[in-house]
Parts: structure tokens; C-alpha cells; sequence
């Protein structure tokens, strides 16, 4: 008896026979040179950025002298920067039709505002420096994501961006380690802070070289607040609007890690780990999404974010709390990259950064909100109660997005 050939994904992308029967590595040099060449940008860039990420917290307190209440200042300040300049810089390079120099620009801003944090003497300068790096975050984000898509062929959207995220994160990975050799080495803290700028202006020169527009036509119309109309679009920025509702900072994950016995050692080795699965796992979640559907894909990662945070509720060993964090680094390389290349898959050319751009400033936002609500509830009740609610928002965001995937395949089916 013939076998009925199985039906494609629901929001699988067209692509055809010959590039999904290659292997992994043949279709990894099928992707466009930019994709890679923007990969090792984010490498060297994200290695510059988390050597100063876990120390910058002890270089304001310990050694600036400022009150811990200033530290969260300066990271609400940086932050809010960051997602507020996501949409209208995404929304500006389409009506300029032109990534590269955003890009440029974005990288630029930040390697130079590690700079003022090396030098600063007080904790104003310091605030000034992380301003300015995270500037320069919000400055790039969205156009470079809009220039990986637009270098992307149809039915390789997951692939590069997950490539991207994992070149990403293998840099987020390498820098705590460094600072931690550095230090165990005796080198002097503003000298390890000042490494890091090397690699940080080095990303401006790999754009400098290698990295070359896709020029569009500029979009029409006035610049406003402007949803884009395709159904798969407004589905996900309503599933990934509820569950960053309940998505706190990671630093309640580092916090729940030094609650259970870790020092500040170990507890640099477990985000370590979690950057080592997230960069491991990225690259194959974004070639399988490209197979069974991108929006599938972030409905199983929310799905895992839930386990991993009740986990998180009730773990009271290192062991569990390191076990938590591989998985959470699943989650995450489920959902990154294949969020923003259902964008890339959703949106028109015209207006691919304005997407992307308006998405992440939200869900920034959304985060914000969550953070500082999972504080009030980790002093008031107690770890659990702040781990439940993101667990709960979780699974009501994994509800929206299965419920959405039938409407959203028929619109992809027709864009």
C-alpha cells in the first residue's frame, strides 16, 4: 500500500526540494556572506559586552562607592533607553531604505561608551557610559536584523537568524570567562574593563570591510506609530506581549542561584552555561523552525520557559539551579531568533525594521513593567510567587500563539 506523503508545517516556509535535502553545513554556505559576516560582528561585539556585564555592578558599588539604589538607577535608565529607540530608528531606515550605516553607527556608540566606563571616577560618568553603550544597542538592533532578512532567500529565515544568535552568543559566553581569567590573573579591574573595548571597536571594523547593503526603496508615508497589517505579525506581538508581561531580568535567576549556596564564581559559571546551551541550541531550533514553523517553535520555547521557572519556584540545590539554567538556554534559542525571522517572513521589505523595531521596543517596555513587578513580589511573598507569575504568563502566551497558528498559516500561505 503507497503511503500519503505527509503534509508541510503550517507556517513552514516555501523553499525548495534540493535546499532542504543538503546537509546542515552545505546549507549554512548557501546563506549570504552578510548573514555570517554580521554573525561575527555580534560575536566580538556581545564578547566585548559581557566581560563589563557581570562586573560592572561590582565596579559601581565596590569601587565608584555608589548605593546599590544607584546601580539600579543606571541599569533602568540604559534599558529604557535601549527599547525606546528600537521602533522609531527600525521605522527611520526603512523611509531612508538603508541599514548599514544604523548598524555602523549602533556598534560604534557602544565600544566607545565601554570606553567612558573604564575611565570614569565617579558613577555619573559611569551612568553617562552605559547611556551611551546601550544607545548604541538600540541604535543597531533592528537595523541589522532587517538587513540579515533582506539577505536571506525564502525558507532560510530560521537558519540565519539562528546562526546569528548562536555567533551571538558564543561571544556572551566567552566574555564572563575572560573577565574571570583576567581577574584570577591579577590584572587590575579598570584594566579589564578597558579590554573589553578592543574587541567592541574591532566589530566596527568587520563592518567596516565586510558587511555591504541591501538597498531598498524608502518607504512612503508619514513617520507614525503603525502597526503592519499581516495576521502572523500581530499574533506573535500579542503572545510576546503577554509573556514579557512576566519575563523579569535574569538577574532573579543569578539571585536565586547565590540563594541556594553559590559564590560569585559559580554563579558566573551557570550564566556561562546557560550562553554555552543557548549558543549550541540556536543554530539547529532555527533550521528545524524553517521545517515545522517558526510560530510552533516560540510556542514550545514559552512552554519550557514555564517548566524551567516553577523549577526555578521550588529548586533548593545547585545542582537543580544549574540543570534550570541549561534548560532555560533552550528556551531562549527556541524563541530568539525564530521570533524575528517569522517577522522577516511576515512583514514586506518596506517595512521589515519598523516590525522588528516596534516588537522589541513593546516587549521592552512589557519587561521593564515585569521587572519591576517581579521585585515587589520577590519582597513581598517571597522567589516563588516572582517565578509563578512569569510561569503563568508563559502559558497564557503558549495558549495565544497555538490558538493564532491556523490563521497565521493561511496568511503566510498568501504573502
Amino acid at each position: 500500500m503507497t503511503e500519503t506523503p505527509a503534509a508541510p508545517p503550517e507556517d513552514a516556509s516555501p523553499s525548495d526540494d534540493r535546499a532542504q535535502a543538503c546537509g546542515p553545513f552545505r546549507r549554512l554556505r548557501a546563506l549570504d556572506p552578510n548573514v555570517r559576516n554580521l554573525g561575527w560582528v555580534s560575536f566580538v561585539a556581545d564578547l566585548s559586552s559581557e566581560i563589563v556585564y557581570p562586573l560592572f555592578p561590582l565596579f559601581i558599588t565596590g569601587i565608584l562607592g555608589a548605593p546599590v539604589a544607584v546601580l539600579g538607577f543606571i541599569e533602568g535608565v540604559a534599558e529604557a533607553t535601549a527599547t525606546i529607540l528600537r521602533y522609531p530608528i527600525g521605522q527611520l531606515s526603512d523611509r531612508l531604505g538603508r541599514r548599514r550605516p544604523f548598524v555602523l553607527l549602533g556598534y560604534g556608540l557602544s565600544g566607545f561608551g565601554k570606553l567612558i566606563i573604564a575611565v570614569a571616577g565617579v558613577w555619573g560618568v559611569a551612568l553617562a557610559g552605559r547611556v551611551v553603550d546601550r544607545m548604541g544597542k538600540g541604535i543597531r538592533t533592528a537595523p541589522r536584523d532587517a538587513l540579515i532578512g533582506a539577505s536571506t532567500k525564502s525558507g532560510q529565515q530560521g537558519l540565519a537568524f539562528g546562526l546569528h544568535r548562536t555567533m551571538d552568543t558564543m561571544g556572551a559566553a566567552i566574555g564572563p570567562l575572560v573577565a574571570l581569567a583576567c581577574l584570577q590573573a591579577g590584572v587590575p579591574f579598570r584594566w579589564v574593563l578597558g579590554l573589553a573595548v578592543i574587541p567592541g571597536l574591532l566589530s566596527v571594523v568587520v563592518i567596516l570591510l565586510f558587511v555591504r547593503e541591501r538597498r531598498q526603496e524608502p518607504s512612503a508615508g508619514a513617520f507614525r506609530l503603525r502597526l503592519p497589517a499581516a495576521p502572523a505579525y500581530r499574533w506573535l506581538l500579542a503572545g510576546s506581549l503577554l509573556f514579557a508581561a512576566g519575563n523579569s531580568s535574569d538577574m532573579f535567576l543569578l539571585l536565586k542561584a547565590k540563594d541556594v549556596g553559590l559564590g560569585t564564581s559559580g554563579v558566573i559559571l551557570v550564566y556561562v552555561l546557560y550562553n554555552l546551551v543557548y549558543a549550541s541550541a540556536s543554530l539547529p531550533l532555527g533550521g528545524l523552525s524553517d521545517r515545522i514553523g517558526q510560530l510552533p517553535m516560540v510556542t514550545v520555547g514559552y512552554v519550557v520557559f514555564a517548566l524551567v521557572y516553577v523549577g526555578f519556584a521550588f529548586a533548593g540545590s545547585w545542582p537543580a539551579v544549574a540543570a534550570l539554567f541549561a534548560a532555560y538556554g533552550v528556551y531562549i534559542a527556541a524563541t530568539e531568533g525564530t521570533s524575528k525571522a517569522l517577522i522577516s517572513r511576515a512583514t514586506p521589505l518596506a517595512e521589515r525594521g519598523g516590525a522588528i523595531g516596534l516588537q522589541a521596543t513593546l516587549t521592552g517596555v512589557a519587561s521593564l513593567v515585569a521587572s519591576s513587578l517581579g521585585g515587589v513580589l520577590w519582597s513581598a511573598a517571597g522567589p516563588w510567587a516572582t517565578f509563578a507569575f512569569g510561569a503563568a504568563c508563559a502559558l497564557a502566551a503558549a495558549v495565544v500563539l497555538a490558538a493564532g497558528r491556523r490563521p497565521v498559516a493561511r496568511s503566510l500561505e498568501t504573502s
